[in-house]
């Protein structure tokens, strides 16, 4: 890894800003994305610096999004960014697609009355309760996504006794024949809360993509979910031609959430 200009000196250029000029050359030239870095320990040892020198480096190449730290694992180059299908496929389905292993921790599960957009979106009575669900999405152990979706209780009776660490639609189906074939879906940019940061082991304030998704069956709301994706790893692409009917919001919704 070290090469003759690869070396930190004393002089007028501050040691942290030589570390971090070093590992960008690392990160853009040498490692493949997704690939993980030294330990800073190692760092520390291999290049004379104290270990507050390379958290200082590390830490504005990971505010640049040319690395990303995990929690319990290390420092890994950004991966190379994975399309957002605006479709109706699950999380588990398109992961696999990719050849990535998808898994889920169930944050909370609750049965209450939702907010009146919730209650509009999902054509709920006055005071009515709905099914939430609130999940962690992984791929190959990175979290990616935290999920917090509206069920209309009446659709899924008995929901949170299912194994809601599988993939969702594919229980719907099975247990309640429900088949989503129409949604309206809402995407925006947001900086990470605290929690949502905490979830997804990045720092708060950090980009995400968030989409909203109201899914119907033959016509009937089922699904008011909110997912925020964390933005280092998406992007959305979308083909538009002139005779696309124009995009507007949610009809008989509301706005966003």
């Amino acid at each position: 890894m070290e090469h003759g200009a690869d070396r930190v000196i004393d002089g007028p250029t501050p040691k942290h800003t030589q570390l971090r000029e070093i590992l960008r050359r690392l990160a853009e030239r040498e490692l493949a994305p997704g690939a993980p870095i030294p330990s800073e320990r190692e760092l520390a040892r291999r290049y004379a610096v104290s270990r507050l020198t390379v958290r200082t480096a590390i830490g504005k190449l990971v505010d640049e999004g040319l690395l990303s730290r995990v929690r319990g694992r290390g420092t890994f180059t950004a991966a190379r960014r994975m399309e957002l299908q605006l479709s109706l496929m699950s999380f588990t389905t398109e992961m696999r697609r990719r050849g990535l292993r998808p898994s889920t921790e169930i944050l909370s599960t609750a049965t209450e009355v939702p907010s009146a957009e919730t209650a509009t979106a999902l054509r709920l009575g006055d005071r009515e309760v709905a099914s939430k669900l609130s999940r962690l999405r992984l791929a190959d152990g990175v979290p990616l996504a935290v999920e917090r979706g509206w069920y209309r209780s009446a659709a899924v009776p008995g929901l949170f006794d299912l194994d809601l660490t599988q993939s969702l639609y594919d229980q719907l189906a099975r247990n309640y024949d429900i088949r989503f074939d129409t949604a309206w879906q809402t995407v925006w940019a947001e900086a990470a809360g605290r929690e949502t940061a905490r979830l997804l082991g990045i720092k708060t304030g950090s980009p995400l993509l968030v989409f909203r998704r109201i899914s119907s069956v033959r016509g009937e709301p089922v699904e008011d979910m909110t997912s925020w994706y964390r933005g280092e790893h998406y992007q959305v692409t979308m083909q538009l031609d002139r005779n696309s009917p124009e995009s507007g919001p949610l009809p008989n919704h509301g706005g966003r959430p």
